[in-house]
């Protein structure tokens, strides 16, 4: 189905999250009609999603009220499946799951999602299926050398901050977690009937960012990790979906050092990494991966076992503005124009300095291949900025 182009035939789904565009992407894959809910109405969100609605808040956050009002109105949408929620609704997973007059929510339950984000039920459950973690305490320890304070309720890293004397944070928030040794990792996994299957395995990308040590910033995959690891790493999603009853599109962030792992946290959602999988495969997803979502979720059914390998590697990176500056026709038309960028503002956005740019995303046949492919469209778009007052021609022609 063309992006953009409505069937009257198919059904609608809601996809919402402070960027639906990677739901909205992958929903039109599948042939499904997209209402967007977000706080961007970026260029290509509003091509895969003719219907969107605005649900900023102050600052980059989701605003309850408009994001409610916006739920009801499409609940009376012809064919209406439900809605399907991304990332930065942490904080009203609860109220989503019970409110009256939205849509079916196509997703993990209330109880499902607290058993894997409320930190002294997750951790237990963990010490209790022998799952390794960094150390945890819901009290400030008394040296805060080398500790971290995660608010329960946070995504992106933005909910990650580094200890220090000088801190004063309430446990009520979050929980305090010992820094893990060796390299920031995600699988993602379907759930479906207590069984899990995993899509692959991806390194993590992130950049400091003031307080917080690890803003994500991308991800790289599907990686490449010893046969007894991965199996490992299955084992132990497995366990926790048996025990959890999480369905659809979850992720695990863990940190691999050597051949041993610790769990660091659950994201009971879709997550990005998800584009990477779609991209360097898209033989073994040829309807997206939210199909497999709404399969789980509506039908308890899991994709098959057996999947084409992906021949490439993958790589997602979310730029930030280096500036404050106000988004022009010439640059948006670039950025517009080029297959790498995606997330594209609308002219006249002003971004400023520190937000989200556009999101870059790469296929190349290595890991390392992927890097500096990323790195040099990254340089192309900064380069944009600078140049952003050229005619449009003149611009695009810069990036080829």
């Amino acid at each position: 189905m063309t992006p953009g182009i409505r069937s009257s035939q198919a059904p609608y789904i809601a996809a919402i999250g402070l960027s639906a565009r990677m739901l909205a992407q992958s929903a039109r894959r599948a042939g499904l009609n997209v209402a967007a809910l977000d706080i961007f109405g970026d260029r290509d969100t509003r091509q895969y999603a003719p219907l969107w609605f605005d649900i900023g808040g102050a600052g980059l956050s989701i605003d309850p009220k408009p994001l409610f009002d916006a739920l009801e109105r499409t609940a009376r949408l012809p064919r209406m499946l439900g809605f399907v929620a991304g990332s930065g609704l942490e904080p009203l997973m609860r109220e989503l799951c019970s409110a009256p007059r939205l849509p079916r929510f196509i997703g993990n339950s209330a109880e499902a999602t607290a058993a894997v984000r409320e930190p002294h039920r997750f951790f237990a459950l963990l010490d209790r299926l022998g799952i390794a973690h960094p150390d945890v305490s819901f009290t400030p320890p008394s040296d805060t050398s080398g500790w971290l304070f995660k608010r329960a309720d946070g995504c992106g890293g933005t909910h990650i901050e580094a200890l220090d004397s000088k801190t004063n944070h309430d446990a009520a928030d979050g929980y305090f977690q010992r820094l893990a040794a060796g390299r920031s990792m995600s699988a993602l996994f379907v759930g479906a009937r207590g069984k899990a299957s995993v899509i692959g395995f991806a390194g993590q990308l992130s950049t400091a960012a003031g307080s917080r040590p690890f803003l994500h910033t991308g991800s790289i995959g599907p990686a490449d990790l010893p046969p007894q690891v991965m199996a490992d790493i299955t084992a132990a999603i497995g366990a926790i979906v048996a025990n959890t009853e999480l369905v659809g599109l979850n992720s695990i962030d863990f940190m691999l050092d050597a051949d041993t792992f610790e769990v660091l946290e659950i994201n009971a959602r879709p997550s990005s990494t998800m584009t990477l999988y779609e991209t360097a495969s898209p033989e073994a997803w040829p309807r997206g991966l939210i199909d497999c979502h709404l399969d789980a979720c509506l039908s308890g059914r899991l994709p098959p076992p057996s999947r084409p390998a992906a021949r490439l590697k993958a790589g997602q990176r979310v730029l930030f503005a280096p500036r404050g500056f106000v988004v022009s026709g010439p640059f948006s038309n670039a950025c517009f124009s080029d297959p790498a960028c995606h997330d594209i503002p609308q002219p006249g956005t002003r971004i400023g300095a520190g937000e989200p740019v556009c999101t870059l995303v790469v296929a190349q046949p290595s890991t390392s291949a992927v890097r500096d492919e990323l790195e040099r469209r990254e340089t192309l778009v900064l380069q944009r900025i600078e140049t952003c007052h050229e005619d449009t021609d003149a611009v695009i022609s810069s990036s080829v």
